[in-house]
């Protein structure tokens, strides 16, 4: 695991990481996306995302989700085991070709080419909107963008499942990739992942700035913290 940068954790680090540059090939994504897909079974990942999907969404009804910055598409199957229909959007090329040949047994997953900061999807159209370990790829403005289109085609709400930035998440991430991290993206992404993520106080704000505030949030001394999210005139 790689030291600590000198300035810490305070700020949120400017960094890319190696599968956002054009440069990352076709073995390395898969094998990236198979490493979170493993990541997503631990604590704070896709049950908690279930868990914050089932909170907004009305008991016993068979909700609409979109899941954007989708991956390899192990949540949006994990909704479908739920009676989910989910329409899993990203932007990538190489990660919609792997999510459309690991989702192509479940009917109740669709994978779409979409951004998340300009939906092709009209207001209210789905009944949860949700990410996972997507919004720190994101700069503020971004972020709020995607946040508020996600609220826009969003009856119900927005969940947001992430890295906080912190040292228990630094330590906790890099252990974590370090075990289970099979190529090199894995193992350096995790740690530039918790370097530019944010804090659960700038996620409200970014929320804030959405028009959107935070409902529900799981334990918030993990290293990843699951956040459902309503319209600030739904409360």
């Amino acid at each position: 695991m790689r030291s600590l940068p000198r300035r810490g954790l305070a700020r949120r680090a400017d960094l890319v990481e190696l599968l956002d540059r054009p440069t990352a090939d076709d073995a390395e994504i898969r094998l990236n996306l198979q490493d979170l897909a493993r990541l997503n079974r631990l604590p704070g990942g896709t049950r908690t995302s279930i868990r914050a999907v089932a909170l907004l969404a009305r008991p016993g009804e068979r909700a609409s989700v979109l899941d954007v910055g989708t991956g390899l598409g192990d949540m949006p199957m994990a909704f479908a085991s739920m009676g989910w229909h989910t329409v899993a959007a990203d932007t990538h090329r190489q990660v919609l070709e792997l999510a459309r040949e690991a989702t192509a047994t479940e009917r109740l997953v669709e994978i779409v080419e979409a951004d998340c900061r300009n939906l092709p999807y009209s207001d209210g159209a789905f009944d949860v909107s949700h990410c996972s370990l997507l919004l720190h790829h994101l700069d503020p403005e971004d972020a709020v963008t995607a946040l508020r289109e996600m609220a826009r085609v969003a009856r119900r709400g927005v969940v947001i499942n992430d890295l906080r930035r912190g040292i228990l998440p630094f330590v906790a991430t890099g252990v974590a990739v370090a075990l289970l991290g099979r190529c090199r993206a894995t193992r350096v992404d995790g740690i530039t992942s918790v370097r530019r993520a944010y804090t659960l106080t700038e996620l409200d704000e970014l929320l804030a700035d959405a028009g959107l505030e935070a409902r529900w949030r799981s334990w918030t001394f993990m290293p990843r913290v699951a956040t459902a999210a309503v319209r600030r005139s739904d409360r």
